[in-house]
């Protein structure tokens, strides 16, 4: 089932605030979840939405990826009680897919949401994002999204997009239950709405919107991009593997961290409520310190920092969806991404699993396959 909300003045927010709009009068929903622009600035963060009203600094379109907010979605689901009404939630593709596999670590439910996704345009890093708005004011988001939907990615007024946009091929809103299509429309004219699930179809019923077409070109369009953001992948692969190929190298490639966990904490997948190495175990006695240096004849303040990197590695790597909200969090500017995805990618690849794309999929390390491993295990040997 496909529908179409009109476009004026190519302008698209005005669409994305129609739709939600729309959506929040309905009766069966409380809520809407969107990515809105803070009236003291040109910040866009994700916003809890009761009244129309207040609808219209909705920016969904901005160049602007504060945080991954997956998290924010598995708080205000997680203890929600059943029949207490729904929230439509507006989400990125890594979005969408971060929350699919917290439902699965039972950090998040999907019973009372309805998950909106967009095929997604990109962003810039937090650096580049404000200068760009400063720089445009009001009119900066309709500059990205007309650039880039006019083919026009590469490079936008000197900056590019973060390294995470340009490497992700995974840019449509799989696992949502309703899904605004962009790339390969005429979004001059019109959005194009598409109904995944029953949820999703149900949905547009209720919207009674007109109906659309999806354009046979966009396949085309699609598949270029993907092929397009692929190389870029791959590339970014060799020259990251060939940067960490030892652990000297790794030790060199992570040697400006100063352990202040802004990568875990800006990380959408990794939920445990305390980390290990936020605990005492990790508080070292001042003695212990000067007992290294003597052994060693100096030792590096902070320590642990390889082995944090290493532990978040080996925690995460089943579930990263390659977001680069860790290199954006990052203070000095380690550019932890793609050394993140290099390592998801590999891993996720041995257990033929991709981390949000299905439901249904059970994380690698909570099933046991008779026929995982044999070389290793040496079962039926």
């Amino acid at each position: 089932m496909v529908a179409a909300i009109e476009v004026h003045d190519h302008d698209l927010t005005a669409a994305f605030r129609t739709l939600s709009t729309a959506v929040l009068t309905l009766e069966t929903i409380d809520a809407v979840f969107v990515p809105m622009r803070l009236p003291c600035g040109s910040a866009v963060m994700p916003t809890l939405v009761t009244d129309p009203a207040h609808l219209e600094r909705i920016d969904p379109l901005a160049p602007s990826f504060a945080l991954n907010a997956a998290k924010v979605v598995g708080q205000l689901t997680r203890n929600r009680k059943a029949g207490i009404g729904k929230i439509a939630v507006l989400l990125r593709p890594c979005e969408i897919r971060a929350f699919v596999e917290l439902v699965k670590l039972n950090q998040g439910q999907t019973e009372n949401i309805l998950i909106i996704g967009s095929d997604c345009l990109g962003a810039f890093t937090n650096h580049d994002y404000f200068a760009f708005a400063q720089a445009k004011g009001e009119d900066a988001s309709r500059i990205f999204y007309q650039s880039m939907l006019s083919g026009q990615e590469a490079v936008l007024e000197g900056i590019n997009l973060s390294g995470a946009c340009r490497a992700c091929e995974s840019f449509l809103p799989t696992g949502a239950d309703l899904a605004v299509r962009l790339w390969g429309v005429a979004t001059e004219r019109h959005i194009l709405l598409e109904a995944q699930t029953d949820k999703g179809a149900a949905l547009l019923e209720k919207l009674q919107l007109p109906t659309g077409q999806v354009p046979s070109e966009r396949e085309g369009v699609v598949h270029a991009l993907v092929d397009q953001r692929t190389d870029y992948r791959d590339a970014m692969f060799a020259a990251t593997a060939a940067a960490i190929g030892t652990l000297e190298k790794l030790a060199a490639y992570l040697s400006h961290c100063v352990n202040c966990y802004n990568c875990r904490v800006a990380c959408p997948v990794c939920y445990c409520r305390e980390c290990v190495f936020t605990t005492d175990l990790f508080d070292h006695d001042p003695l212990q310190y000067l007992s290294w240096a003597q052994r060693r004849g100096a030792v590096k303040l902070p320590t642990d920092t390889l082995f944090y990197h290493l532990t978040r590695m080996a925690h995460m790597s089943t579930a990263c969806v390659g977001c680069g909200q860790c290199s954006n969090a990052c203070p000095n500017g380690i550019d932890l991404m793609p050394l993140f995805r290099l390592v998801a990618h590999r891993t996720q690849g041995v257990f033929d699993y991709k981390a949000g794309e299905d439901l249904a999929a059970k994380p690698p390390l909570t099933q046991f396959k008779e026929d995982e491993f044999q070389e290793v295990v040496g079962i039926g040997e």
